[in-house]
């Protein structure tokens, strides 16, 4: 059953939107795994540095950049989720395209929000 989220562009820096979306996930109940630049921990969520091979991720949230998005594509595509979110700063028409050929829906919005007001 795939019911995990994804954060994409994780950070153990406190004052990172993808820190901060970890902790709310959690605080909802929600399965996190994490992928960033550096490896480190965010509460009890150790945030990976390589592709980590799941089966089992519902939702994709993006916190990096169009441009740093390219090298993910393929395997953003592989994992077969049910949603990406683009968070603010994160839209990329290109990887949406892909998305949305491939099956899986796309959303424009900020994972903190969406999860402040019951939408996640």
């Amino acid at each position: 059953m795939k019911n995990k989220t994804l954060v994409l562009g994780a950070s153990e820096n406190p004052d990172r939107y993808s820190n901060m979306a970890i902790l709310k996930l959690l605080g909802k109940g929600k399965e996190v795994v994490a992928i960033g630049k550096r490896a480190g921990k965010v509460k009890n969520v150790a945030i990976e540095t390589q592709h980590v091979n799941r089966d089992d991720i519902d939702t994709v949230t993006l916190y990096l950049n169009p441009l740093h998005q390219e090298p993910y594509y393929d395997y953003i595509l592989s994992l077969k989720p049910r949603r990406i979110i683009f968070n603010p700063g994160a839209e990329n028409e290109d990887l949406e395209r892909l998305a949305i050929q491939a099956g899986i829906n796309t959303i424009e919005a900020c994972t903190l929000v969406m999860l402040s007001t019951g939408q996640y």
